[in-house]
């Protein structure tokens, strides 16, 4: 059955238009709510798609940058939203389009004189030049800032969007019903504007990525999930997940129509969602297991960040960092300021500690399955300061909890607010060129660092040496 048809377009280059859905599930797309998504089930059933295997860590950032760059985090340099950027104990930086040094596709596409319209996509505030246009992502502060590129375009995007939004704020709230609304108002508000560009902005790549989908998981997962220990069978909410599902379907079909029958279709996602559990109190068992040593212990009830200044550096080994994943950093000897692991003791306590974290277990839980990696172990190369050890907790179905005082080394609520789902490492993709007949579901192992490759291959763009991933097929 037709759901769409995509116009005509006189010029036949090759024209690409990539499509991100922050966190999409390949399980609900490809299965569970595929009868659901007429759109997304008609570019399967002509085209290439599959599971697409995240970054490590598999987050936002750095995940669309390693994708659009061909380059794995630790090549990029950064390993989460906030970065170690000195050997000391206090120095954390949240990384943006200026921390990106490899060329992403569209500096690429930009050099061989292609236009593009890029917007949404992570970590791009400030915006740098390309040729064509961009809007920044989520992390922009707001449309008072210097949020697009060229700079004028801002005045266009805020005449035909004036209440433009970058993110919907305060997502974890329990405020469910403030939630469901911002989030179709931001798709419908961000969605607009899309379409007035694939209309009238020349673009031989053109580029959005909707942070709506994450925000929907974390906001709502607890009532969609059976399996998610607050499950709700009965909740007003039960449906928000499929339903804003079905909105971002509907809303893609009339992109794909607009961009025409001679265009390349992406619809790609950086990592998937699973439940969350609870949260392993890292700087807590830290504590507890006498890797940190405080001068000031914390007090059961009294919740309160990790405070550096709190730390006795002198008698502490490791501190951690809450987040999706573990960050583990060790206090070396002429490393920190008051490093206590001597230099030819690091491995052995590195490996020591692993083996530690691994073990640890919850009720209910005696094996977690916990996964503890050494940043060099997984990347061609480490810059800048990675963490020690980074951890997947119980298979990513629990959260590192940075903060102190819950009296134990296990936490059933999130400390940065309600949220209900982690990410997964398995993202999707789905893979539509015009006039060819794709290979449906493919099994290949195929990781996000083979995005840009791909993309720059059906654009007949020659690939810079030194970029990472596989061209994926579509015969």
């Amino acid at each position: 059955m037709q759901f769409f048809r995509r116009s005509i377009r006189l010029n036949k280059t090759p024209r690409i238009m990539v499509l991100g859905l922050d966190c999409a599930s390949p399980d609900l797309i490809f299965s569970e709510f595929k009868d659901d998504l007429p759109t997304l089930s008609q570019l399967m059933s002509t085209g290439t798609w599959g599971v697409l295997n995240s970054s490590i860590p598999c987050i936002t950032i750095p995940a669309w940058s390693s994708m659009m760059t061909g380059r794995d985090p630790g090549e990029l340099g950064f390993y989460g939203f906030r970065n170690r950027v000195a050997y000391d104990y206090e120095s954390l930086a949240v990384v943006n389009s200026t921390a990106v040094k490899f060329p992403r596709v569209w500096d690429i596409l930009s050099d061989a004189d292609k236009s593009n319209y890029v917007a949404a996509v992570p970590q791009t505030f400030p915006p740098s030049p390309l040729k064509g246009h961009l809007i920044s992502g989520f992390l922009s502060p707001n449309t008072g800032s210097h949020f697009t590129y060229p700079a004028v375009h801002k005045q266009e995007v805020l005449k035909i969007t004036p209440g433009y939004a970058f993110d919907v704020k305060d997502f974890r709230t329990d405020d469910k019903t403030r939630l469901e609304q911002h989030l179709i108002d931001l798709t419908n508000i961000q969605f607009k504007t899309l379409e007035h560009a694939v209309q009238h902005k020349a673009w031989d790549f053109f580029m959005h990525v909707n942070i709506g989908v994450d925000r929907v998981h974390h906001g709502f997962w607890r009532y969609h999930d059976p399996q998610h220990r607050f499950y709700e069978p009965d909740s007003p909410f039960k449906d928000t997940i499929r339903n804003y599902y079905k909105l971002v379907d509907s809303q893609i079909s009339r992109l794909v129509t607009l961009a025409g029958d001679d265009t390349t279709i992406l619809i790609v996602s950086d990592h998937g969602v699973k439940r969350m559990d609870g949260g392993i109190c890292i700087n807590e068992w830290l504590w507890r297991n006498g890797w940190l040593t405080f001068k000031i212990p914390p007090k059961t009830g009294e919740i309160n960040r990790f405070d550096p200044q709190n730390v006795d550096w002198e008698n502490t080994k490791a501190w951690g960092m809450g987040g999706y994943y573990g960050r583990i950093f060790l206090n070396v000897a002429d490393r920190e300021p008051a490093g206590t692991i001597p230099q030819d003791a690091y491995e052995a306590t590195r490996d020591t500690l692993s083996e530690a974290l691994k073990a640890i277990t919850v009720p209910d839980h005696p094996q977690l399955s916990t996964t503890v990696m050494k940043p060099e172990d997984i990347y061609a190369q480490v810059n800048n300061i990675a963490p020690d050890l980074m951890v997947y907790f119980g298979d990513l179905h629990w959260r590192s909890v940075g903060s102190l005082g819950h009296g134990q080394h296990y936490t059933y609520e999130n400390d940065t607010g309600p949220d209900d789902a982690n990410h997964a490492a398995e993202g999707m993709f789905i893979l539509n060129e015009p006039h060819a007949s794709g290979m449906g579901q493919v099994n290949a192992p195929y990781q996000l660092m083979d995005i840009a490759p791909t993309l720059l291959n059906r654009m007949k763009i020659t690939i810079p040496s030194g970029m990472r991933g596989q061209i994926i097929d579509n015969k």
